[in-house]
């Protein structure tokens, strides 16, 4: 059995908060199973990619949000995929909805950012799904970047969907800056391909400089999350991660 990541807590000096990303795919397959992954993992902040976003997508947020014990945060249609959910531990600072310049004939794309506060640490937080596109995609990386900056606060996480495998261009771009939690902190399985498919890695979950990464990577063995939920509830398999944030 697959040893626990630690425990969400707070402390006067930092805090930790489990970071879960997980690609959905407008929630066309089994919805029971992927809420009872996502309660399983205990995060405190979900990355949802590819939320509904077209009719009545809001009350499917909500249906997700509270199958899975969480609250609805940002994102969806509002930033053309990419949401955020929390556990209500998390405090919402602030939140936007961004969206990316668009390459005609390409999908629209977006970011779903927030600052969460858990305790007195503060935590930026991003969700992501880049384009298939490589030309494109290098350039929403750099957005990316500029995005978390702009968040004004010294501790933020990126997490999602990249399109992109470590040895591309973007995700190489990404690592270069911020901190790739599973090379940083390997725990659980590599690949976030769908069980059967070819073994890639090509969701993670990024942290800048100051955040501790205890451990990070899909959560196969992890006591709760059954293979035929992952296989049933999408066509990703969804990265979790344990940070400990300082109090700024």
């Amino acid at each position: 059995m697959l040893a626990d990541l630690p425990a969400s807590t707070s402390a006067p000096d930092a805090s930790v908060v489990r970071v879960l990303s997980y690609n959905v795919r407008s929630m066309r397959d089994d919805v029971a199973a992927l809420a009872r992954v996502i309660r399983a993992c205990a995060a405190d902040v979900v990355c949802i990619q590819e939320a509904p976003r077209f009719f009545r997508w809001r009350k499917a947020a909500a249906r997700l949000a509270r199958e899975s014990g969480l609250v609805y945060v940002t994102g969806g249609a509002t930033a053309s995929g990419p949401m955020i959910l929390s556990s209500l531990r998390a405090h919402v600072e602030h939140t936007e909805d961004v969206l990316l310049p668009r390459t005609p004939g390409l999908h629209q794309r977006g970011f779903a950012t927030a600052v969460l506060r858990f305790g007195q640490a503060r935590l930026g937080v991003l969700s992501c799904h880049l384009s298939i596109d490589e030309r494109e995609r290098y350039v929403q990386g750099g957005l990316l970047l500029e995005q978390l900056g702009a968040l004004g606060v010294p501790y933020a996480v990126a997490a999602g969907d990249l399109n992109d495998r470590p040895d591309g261009r973007t995700f190489g771009r990404l690592a270069g800056v911020l901190q790739d939690g599973w090379a940083t902190a390997p725990w659980g399985r590599e690949h976030t391909t769908r069980l059967g498919d070819p073994l890639q890695r090509i969701d993670a979950v990024f942290a800048t400089a100051g955040v501790e990464v205890l451990g990070c990577g899909v959560p196969m063995g992890l006591p709760g999350v059954a293979v035929p939920d992952l296989r049933a509830a999408t066509d990703h398999l969804p990265v979790l991660a344990a940070v400990r944030v300082p109090v700024a």
